[in-house]
């Protein structure tokens, strides 16, 4: 998958992904080489294979990109109605995953147009007591830089994209 030129796709998936779970996850690496995961529901792609999280929770993350700033960040179509049809069918007519792979940039006070995309994604849930403790006072965002794109493999049922 070309990353340039199907970023379009990438950001569709990565928004049904979203849809879906809730979460993407950003795999990374520390000084130890210890492997770790770390879910992320605010993660945000432009237009030009760059991106953005709000990072208020990931403090492994944050500690590991001191000494490895490279990360792989998984997006997951899990949506049921998705999953079943395809089985059904034997084929999945879309991508059911994408990694991106890149590097974490700095960490920097969010834009007003940042703030914003956060607060479109969370609106239906604004008014919940536990949406408040989550995301009522994000505002710091770290950068993503994405250089490759890998489309997961499942054998037959992903041989046709």
């Amino acid at each position: 998958m070309d990353i340039v030129n199907q970023w379009k796709e990438i950001k569709t998936h990565f928004r049904k992904s979203f849809a879906s779970n809730l979460h993407i996850v950003i795999a990374s690496v520390d000084a130890e080489g210890q492997p770790s995961a770390t879910p992320i529901g605010s993660l945000f792609l432009n237009q030009d294979q760059t991106g953005f999280y709000f990072e208020k929770f990931p403090h492994k993350l944050f500690e590991a990109s001191k000494a490895n700033a490279q990360v792989c960040i998984l997006g997951v179509n899990s949506s049921f109605w998705f999953w079943i049809k395809s089985l059904f069918y034997g084929k999945f007519n879309y991508v059911p995953a994408i990694k991106l792979y890149g590097q974490l940039g700095i960490k920097r006070k969010a834009t007003d147009r940042e703030l914003q995309r956060l607060k479109r994604r969370m609106k239906y849930v604004s008014w919940l007591k536990g949406s408040k403790y989550l995301w009522s006072d994000m505002e710091m965002v770290r950068e993503i830089t994405f250089t490759k794109t890998e489309i997961i493999n499942l054998g037959k049922m992903t041989e046709s994209l």
